[in-house]
């Protein structure tokens, strides 16, 4: 069970998961990316419950990570629930816009945004692990 002192790296742990899976994903069938920002660019009830599900994450990332503002993991962790409450925001107020954003992004180079993940994914559980003590 997690304690006020591991929730960062269990926090970690599963965003790295998410990272190198998705990561994964496209590397071994590339489009996807590609494909799910073309239904997510066609879709407004799409972007509205991705928008409400990213901000209620990254409030609920937000809130529940003390603040320890000598610790650079509890730090990383609480910013990130915040630009994921940013996210959400954009996403719900202007979500035509960031789709266009998103696709420029993933158009030409999924494939090294692909190894980005994989390589943010492989880091962050990297660091949970050490965290929790299994390394």
């Amino acid at each position: 069970m997690a304690t006020a002192d591991t929730i960062p790296a269990w926090i970690a742990m599963f965003i790295g998961i998410y990272a190198f899976a998705a990561a994964m994903g496209e590397l071994r069938l590339p489009g996807t990316w590609k494909a799910m920002m073309q239904d997510f660019e066609q879709s407004p009830g799409m972007r509205f419950i991705a928008g409400i599900l990213t901000l209620t994450l990254g409030a609920v990332i937000y809130l529940v990570v003390p603040w320890r503002p000598d610790d650079w993991l509890f730090i990383a962790v609480s910013a990130l629930g915040g630009l994921l409450v940013l996210e959400g925001i954009v996403l719900l107020a202007a979500g035509e816009r960031f789709v266009t954003f998103g696709r420029w992004l993933i158009a030409s180079a999924s494939e090294v945004w692909a190894g980005l993940s994989a390589i943010l994914g492989a880091g962050c559980i990297f660091v949970a692990l050490s965290r929790l003590g299994t390394f």
